[in-house]
């Protein structure tokens, strides 16, 4: 038997602060460098042109947009400065613009276009878009139908 087995368990650690000095997280309060952030815009009603059909694609329709974005490590959990947020008023017109800039036939392939659209503007890492159309052109009476697509984005 060695000097160190007669020690009781807690003689090895005297003071547990000293294992806390040589941690990576000096500067931070403890828990936020480990804070990310999801942006979700709900809801977004859009007037689009987007259809299998001539007509849906010539007279148009409303969709409604959904998506949700992880936008990682946000200074604004720290600072809460305004300018270090995501700008969600910025991410609908991004979203508008790519769903009105021309037509698709399918909605998931303009849900992937919103997608990428996301990933490349905000660097996120995933992107979740959903497209409703809230009174599809189909001979059965549904309240509506949706299309999901959910992306990642390249890995550094």
């Amino acid at each position: 038997m060695t000097p160190e087995d007669d020690r009781e368990p807690d003689e090895d650690f005297e003071d547990d602060d000293e294992l806390d000095e040589d941690d990576d997280d000096e500067g931070f309060e403890e828990g936020l460098e480990r804070t990310a952030v999801t942006v979700e815009v709900t809801g977004l009603s859009l007037y689009t042109h987007h259809g299998v059909t001539e007509a849906e694609r010539e007279i148009g329709q409303r969709l409604i947009l959904d998506l949700r974005f992880d936008a990682g490590a946000c200074d604004a959990t720290v600072t809460d400065r305004v300018e270090d947020t995501v700008d969600y008023g910025r991410v609908c017109e991004i979203v508008a613009l790519v769903a009105q800039q021309r037509s698709y036939k399918t909605l998931e392939a303009l849900c992937a276009a919103v997608a990428d659209r996301m990933l490349a503007d905000f660097e996120a890492s995933e992107v979740w878009v959903k497209a409703t159309k809230p009174e599809p052109p189909i001979p059965l009476p549904v309240e509506s139908v949706s299309v999901e697509v959910w992306r990642t984005g390249a890995l550094d």
